[in-house]
């Protein structure tokens, strides 16, 4: 019930009890509005409950309540409303704005000045997330505010005193450019290689030529100038006076895969390291190391080698080639070959 001005040996009545009793439980009878209210002294020790579609506002002047005085304010309705200081001043620690379905008290301190207390604020948070993934965060001090979910690969950082997504800066490692397997005489070619990697790394195991005369090389850029130029040694498992042996190559290739049985199959594997690939203004300097099983002369033969591929082209293609003979190159069960970008 509204404010009352009672005497001596005045005798409430029921209603009128029962009344003072909800308004004291912060209950009572509501006042409704559909439409922006400006409080009268009137609404003192009463709820006034806003029932509105769009936004509305209750405004809050001076010299119409006293200290000690209170109203309750309810949002009933769809649309937001919002505690207006008019003549008076309006402190809180939550939120003058009510959503549906929030409330809360305004308590008056002196006749021009209140404290609204947000009811929404003191019993819970409003949930900001929407999206599976989510994440909150405070912002401005007290305020919930939602993180969306990043992406794939993505690391949580801090960006303008805020959290945020970010994409780590590179640290290394390695990338899978293409993995192919030898079938028949086709040759094998990595074509399109992108240059954002510093250095370029092919392996391979088991591959094996059906012929003698089937000599498949390793190429750059499908290049069959004279421009590879390398030395190393070669490592031989079956004959002590060849161990160690000097390997010098000047010709059209890296790495031959080679057979030089007659009857039977060399199998080879090993891997290639290649620098400056991406330059077009150096030459390009490699590391190989390649290991033969002949099951003919059951040899086993390590070379270990460096070179360059002198032209200041950019790489963009490794190509194993079939440089002469009809023989074909496959390879085992299991075995491929694989070319990887490292950062």
């Amino acid at each position: 019930m509204a404010k009352q001005t009672f005497t001596t040996g005045q005798v409430l009545t029921a209603a009128q009890m029962t009344s003072l009793q909800q308004t004291a439980m912060g209950g009572g009878s509501a006042t409704a509005k559909t439409t922006s209210y400006v409080l009268v002294a009137a609404d003192a020790g009463t709820t006034v409950a806003m029932n509105a579609a769009g936004s509305t506002t209750i405004t809050v002047n001076t010299g119409l309540f006293s200290a000690g005085d209170t109203v309750f304010i309810q949002n009933w309705g769809a649309g937001t409303c919002t505690i207006t200081a008019g003549t008076a001043t309006v402190s809180t620690h939550g939120s003058l704005a009510l959503s549906q379905y929030e409330g809360g008290q305004l308590y008056f301190t002196s006749s021009s000045a209140a404290i609204f207390f947000d009811i929404s604020q003191t019993t819970g948070m409003t949930n900001p997330m929407t999206t599976t993934g989510d994440t909150i965060y405070s912002s401005s001090g007290s305020t919930p505010a939602r993180l969306g979910i990043g992406s794939t690969g993505q690391v949580l950082t801090v960006a303008g005193g805020v959290p945020s997504w970010a994409t780590p800066a590179s640290g290394g490692g390695m990338t899978l450019i293409s993995e192919q397997t030898a079938s028949g005489n086709t040759a094998i070619n990595f074509t399109s290689i992108s240059s954002s990697y510093k250095q370029l790394l092919l392996v391979y195991s088991g591959l094996y030529q059906s012929t003698a005369d089937g000599a498949y090389v390793l190429r750059l850029n499908n290049s069959s100038s004279s421009v590879y130029v390398d030395q190393g040694q070669l490592i031989d498992g079956t004959s002590a006076s060849t161990d160690y042996a000097t390997r010098t190559c000047i010709g059209d290739d890296i790495i031959g895969f080679r057979n030089s049985s007659t009857t039977l199959y060399n199998t080879s594997s090993g891997f290639v390291i290649i620098d400056n690939y991406s330059s077009s203004t150096k030459v390009k300097t490699y590391s190989a190391n390649a290991r033969y099983f002949d099951n003919n002369a059951s040899a086993k033969r390590a070379y270990i080698y460096t070179g360059f591929f002198n032209d200041t082209t950019a790489v963009t293609s490794v190509d194993i080639v079939r440089r002469s003979g009809t023989g074909t190159l496959n390879n085992l069960t299991n075995t491929s070959i694989r070319l990887y970008g490292i950062s």
